[in-house]
């Protein structure tokens, strides 16, 4: 099996935005190519375009359940139900593992501008943000879903 966390991980080192990270270390899966990867989730780093709203990691998290769970028929209100909660769960799981899915609490402590100017990726970078870290627990978090989810269907 694919170590998504470690590839996350390693897109989000080589200058990806963390969303870009989570869903590029996936979107081979996924049925989608890497540069339409980047490109769909390249507004969500920062918490939303640096903002700090949810964080990217999750955002991603959620564009992958989409591709590979959500409905498609807006008449199916069943369908939609179930992807919701599908989405609940993957919130639920990170936040009990980094206490919230909203970036500037995550950067608490970390003086955080929601200028759009993306911070310099340096060593001192890497060493004060959890970032890189959050990346990885995101595409754990997944990975394990997407597992217990194949486990489910062959039961």
């Amino acid at each position: 099996m694919t170590n998504h966390a470690d590839k996350a991980k390693e897109l989000f080192k080589q200058g990806y935005n963390c969303a870009q990270a989570v869903i590029g270390a996936f979107c081979e899966e996924l049925g989608m190519d890497f540069e339409t990867a980047m490109k769909i989730s390249s507004s969500f780093g920062g918490g939303m375009g640096r903002m700090r709203e949810v964080c990217g990691t999750v955002s991603a998290m959620f564009m992958a359940a989409g591709l590979q769970f959500g409905p498609s028929n807006p008449s199916d209100p069943n369908a939609k139900g179930a992807h919701y909660a599908r989405i609940q769960e993957l919130a639920k799981r990170f936040k009990e593992k980094n206490g919230s899915i909203i970036c500037r609490e995550l950067l608490e402590g970390i003086e955080t501008s929601s200028s759009p100017t993306p911070s310099e990726r340096t060593e001192k970078y890497y060493k004060k943000r959890p970032c890189v870290d959050l990346v990885g627990d995101a595409a754990k978090i997944f990975e394990q879903y997407l597992e217990e989810k194949k486990q489910e269907s062959v039961v």
